[in-house]
């Protein structure tokens, strides 16, 4: 077995409407979208990408993820969150090395400030951003998820540092691709047995988004989605990556997940 894999997890799901994961489709039509996230087992420190949501708002989901919760509303459980998950693989807290972030919408952040050894990576006009969004974007942030004493963040900026090669041996590169939110980064890990996995997060929802069929109900610019699908879509093909959208119900129970692996 290598001891590079790619675990692939789900913390429950949101409901919503289609319209907000397709923009301008099926209006009024109910959807029900997959909340991913990932770990990466690397020789040099284990990587968690995102989190998912964050446990301790299931007590009070309108306290918590405020108005939000009333357009994309969390179906999960308290074992669906990150930490009880990792540990049921027998991954400690102290374990991870670095928490990278996609970017800091709440269905993401579900693992910030968990992990002591952490160091957490996030685009930085995304961070800055986060503080003082739009009024369209602000309700898909929640601050207490970000804003949080003593943690180490390591900034990424934008197209200096596109294609971050993390561990420096190509096998995990950051891709920075805005759009979604202003400091949207993806992430491409290249495994021994299975190949490339262009893990799109929400550069692209869905296969529709992907294929230049709609764009995502929520974003921050509709040009630069969609030059940053057609970025990825270059990178993908130039690879013949494994391409994982963010929230594509299909997609998503195509693949193998935790705890099962690609390595």
């Amino acid at each position: 077995m290598s001891s590079l894999r790619l675990y692939m997890f789900q913390s429950g799901t949101q409901r919503c409407k289609l319209h907000h994961i397709k923009m301008n489709q099926g209006e009024g039509e109910d959807c029900e979208i997959p909340v991913p996230w990932f770990l990466v087992m690397h020789p040099k420190g284990a990587v968690l990408i995102d989190g998912g949501l964050a446990a301790e708002g299931l007590a009070d989901p309108k306290a918590y993820w405020g108005g939000s919760v009333e357009v994309f509303r969390p179906v999960m459980t308290p074992e669906q969150g990150c930490l009880t998950q990792l540990e049921a693989l027998g991954i400690r807290p102290g374990d991870i090395r670095f928490v990278l972030l996609s970017h800091l919408h709440s269905d993401h952040t579900g693992a910030i400030g968990r992990f002591p050894n952490a160091t957490h990576i996030v685009q930085r006009r995304e961070y800055e951003y986060a503080f003082t969004p739009d009024w369209f974007t602000a309700a898909a942030y929640v601050r207490r998820d970000f804003d949080r004493p003593g943690l180490v963040w390591q900034f990424l900026d934008g197209e200096a540092t596109d294609g971050f090669d993390l561990y420096g041996d190509g096998t995990i590169r950051i891709l920075f691709t805005p759009g979604h939110s202003p400091g949207h980064q993806s992430v491409m890990v290249d495994l021994p047995n299975s190949g490339p996995f262009l893990l799109a997060i929400d550069a692209a929802y869905t296969w529709d988004h992907w294929n230049e069929k709609a764009l995502p109900g929520l974003m921050s610019s509709a040009s630069d989605v969609a030059r940053s699908v057609r970025k990825l879509r270059f990178l993908a093909d130039r690879v013949s990556a494994t391409v994982v959208p963010g929230h594509d119900p299909e997609a998503w129970a195509g693949f193998r997940q935790a705890p099962h692996f690609y390595d």
